[in-house]
C-alpha cells in the first residue's frame, strides 16, 4: 500500500487549499514545499478577496460570479485575517465615462449575491475626507466593497488545519524526482537528507514553476499554455488617516490600487508584465517603480517618489495562456489538467487561479480525483481556518476580550494578534501577567512566546519566516533585532514539532 493517497508539490494558496481540502475528506495527504510555505506568489499578492472589477471589462462574468460568492464565504470563515474594506473609484471621463463605471458597479454589486457587504454609492469629495488626499480636480467618486486579507497567513492557516486533520506538511522540502508507475515513487531533498515515499496521486500546485516541475521532476512534456505574469508592489508611509482603499484608473485602460496597510502605511500596486527566467529571483524593475509612483502621484496631492518607497516586492502568476495579447488581459480563471493514463497513477496539473477562488479551485481538484478516491462531499465552506471561530464582525469585541485578559496588552500589540491568530491567540500568551512572562522581545511588539508557538506550530524556520510571512513586523525590526530573531531560532530545531 502507498505511504500517502494524495501528494501535493507546492506550497502556495492552491497547494495547501487541497491539501486542507482532502485531508478533512479522510485522504492521507503529503504536501511538500521547497521553500517556506507562501514564500512566492501567494506572499506577492494585492492582499485583496475580490471579484476583479475590471474583469468584467474582458467579459468574465463566471469567474467574476465565482469570486464575488466567494468574498462572503472566506470572510465568515477566517474573519480574524480577512475583513471588509471600501474602496474609492473616482471616475477619470477621459479613460471610461462616469455612466458606464456605475453600470459595472451595479452588475458587481448584484452579480455574486452580497449578502454582507455593502452596496456601491456616490461620494461627494469635496465635503468628505476621503477627498482630501486626492487632488482637487476629483469632485466626486463611487464607493463600492470588497475584502482585504492577509495573503500569507491564509495560506499558513489552511496548512496548519490540514496537519490538523492528518496531513503531513514538509517544507524547505524538495521534490527531485517523481517516478510514474501504478503509483507514484517520490524522492524528496530535505537539507541534503533523502527519503522515499509512495502516493497513490500526485498533484502539480508549483504556481510559477509548474512547467519546471512537469519537465524535470515528473518527466512529462511542460505545460504548453502556461503564462508568466509579474506584478509588483511598493509599500510607502501613510499618504492618508482612513480605512478607506482607492482604486485609480490609467490611461493604458490599467487600474492601480493604494491600500491602508499595517497602520502606518500605504500599499500600491500592482503591474502586469510578461515574465521570463527564475521565479525565485523575481524583483519590482526600475519601469513598474516609475509606472506606480506616476499613478498614485496622479490622482495624490502629496506626490510619490521612489525615495519614499520603504519597501517593494513582486510575484509571478502563472497564468493559463488564453491567447490575450495583453498580460492584463489573460485570464485570472484556473484550469485543471487531469491525466490518467490506464496502468499509470493519476496526475492533476494546477494552472492558474486566484486567491479569492482558491477554495473553489480545490473543490474541483477534489471532483477531478473523485475517480481514483471515494468520492465525498464538500466540506470547507462552513468550517472556519484555525482561529476563525467568531462572528465576521467580531473582531472589535475579540481585541477587547484579550484587553480584558491580559490587561497588560497595549491595544495595538492586542489587535495585531487578534487580526492574525483570532481566538487562538490563547495559544500565545496563556497565563501570562506581564510582559515579561513572554520572553525576549525581539522588536516592534514581537515576543518570544509568539516566536515559539510560530515555530512549533506554523512550520517557522527562520527570521523572514516570521517577520514577513506569518505577520509583515519587517516592516518595523531593524536589522540587528532580526539578526538576534535569527539566532534565536537557528539552535531550536527541535522546536519544530509539526512536519
Amino acid at each position: 500500500m502507498a505511504d500517502f493517497d494524495l501528494a501535493i508539490i507546492g506550497g502556495g494558496v492552491n497547494g495547501v487549499g487541497i491539501a486542507r481540502d482532502a485531508a478533512g475528506r479522510g485522504l492521507r495527504v503529503l504536501l511538500v514545499e521547497q521553500g517556506d510555505l507562501a514564500s512566492g506568489t501567494s506572499s506577492a499578492s494585492t492582499k485583496l478577496i475580490h471579484g476583479g472589477l475590471r474583469y468584467l471589462e474582458h467579459g468574465a462574468f463566471l469567474l467574476v460570479r465565482e469570486a464575488l460568492k466567494e468574498r462572503e464565504v472566506l470572510l465568515r470563515n477566517a474573519p480574524h485575517i480577512i475583513r471588509p474594506l471600501r474602496f474609492l473609484l473616482p471616475p477619470q471621463p477621459d479613460m471610461r465615462s462616469p455612466i458606464l463605471l456605475r453600470l459595472g458597479l451595479f452588475i458587481y454589486d448584484h452579480l455574486g449575491g452580497r449578502r454582507i457587504l455593502p452596496p456601491t454609492r456616490t461620494v461627494d469629495l469635496t465635503h468628505n475626507v476621503l477627498g482630501t488626499p486626492l487632488k482637487r480636480a476629483y469632485k466626486f467618486g463611487f464607493l463600492y466593497s470588497d475584502c482585504w486579507v492577509d495573503d500569507a497567513r491564509l495560506v499558513v492557516l489552511n496548512a496548519l488545519d490540514a496537519s490538523e486533520r492528518g496531513a503531513s506538511i514538509r517544507t524547505r522540502t524538495k521534490c527531485v524526482r517523481a517516478e510514474r508507475g501504478e503509483e507514484w515513487r517520490l524522492i524528496l531533498n530535505a537539507r541534503g537528507r533523502r527519503d522515499v515515499v509512495t502516493a497513490r496521486a500526485l498533484v502539480n500546485a508549483a504556481g510559477p514553476w509548474v512547467g519546471r516541475v512537469a519537465e524535470t521532476v515528473i518527466r512529462v512534456p511542460g505545460p504548453a499554455r502556461v503564462r508568466l505574469v509579474k506584478g509588483s508592489h511598493i509599500v510607502v508611509k501613510k499618504l492618508f488617516d482612513h480605512d478607506t482603499g482607492y482604486i485609480f484608473q490609467n490611461p493604458d485602460r490599467r487600474v492601480v490600487f493604494a491600500l491602508p496597510y499595517e497602520r502606518d502605511f500605504t500599499l500600491i500596486g500592482t503591474t502586469d508584465e510578461n515574465f521570463q527566467g527564475d521565479p525565485a529571483g523575481v524583483a519590482p524593475s526600475g519601469a513598474e517603480i516609475s509606472y506606480l509612483c506616476e499613478t498614485a502621484s496622479r490622482y495624490f496631492r502629496q506626490p510619490v517618489t521612489p525615495d519614499d518607497i520603504v519597501q517593494a516586492f513582486a510575484g509571478v502568476r502563472s497564468l493559463y495562456d488564453d491567447g490575450s495579447k495583453k498580460p492584463e488581459e489573460v485570464t485570472r480563471d484556473y484550469h485543471l489538467a487531469f491525466d490518467k493514463s490506464y496502468g499509470h497513477a493519476p496526475l492533476l496539473t494546477v494552472y492558474g487561479g486566484k486567491i479569492t477562488t482558491y477554495r473553489k479551485l480545490a473543490e474541483a481538484a477534489m471532483k477531478k480525483l473523485a475517480d481514483v478516491f471515494a468520492p465525498s462531499r464538500p466540506w470547507t465552506a462552513r468550517v472556519p481556518l484555525p482561529g476563525g471561530n467568531f462572528p465576521y464582525n467580531g473582531v472589535d469585541t475579540q481585541v477587547a476580550q484579550a484587553l480584558r485578559t491580559w490587561p497588560f496588552l497595549q491595544e495595538p500589540h492586542a489587535q495585531r494578534l487578534v487580526s492574525a491568530y483570532g481566538t487562538r491567540i490563547v495559544d500565545i500568551l496563556g497565563r501570562a501577567e506581564s510582559y515579561d512572562d513572554l520572553g525576549t522581545r525581539f522588536g516592534a511588539d514581537l515576543t518570544e512566546a509568539e516566536v515559539r508557538y510560530l515555530m512549533t506550530k506554523e512550520f517557522a524556520v527562520d527570521a523572514d519566516d516570521v517577520l514577513w510571512r506569518r505577520s509583515k513586523l519587517g516592516l518595523r525590526v531593524s536589522d540587528v533585532e532580526r539578526a538576534a530573531l535569527q539566532r534565536f531560532m537557528s539552535p531550536l530545531p527541535a522546536l519544530r514539532l509539526v512536519t
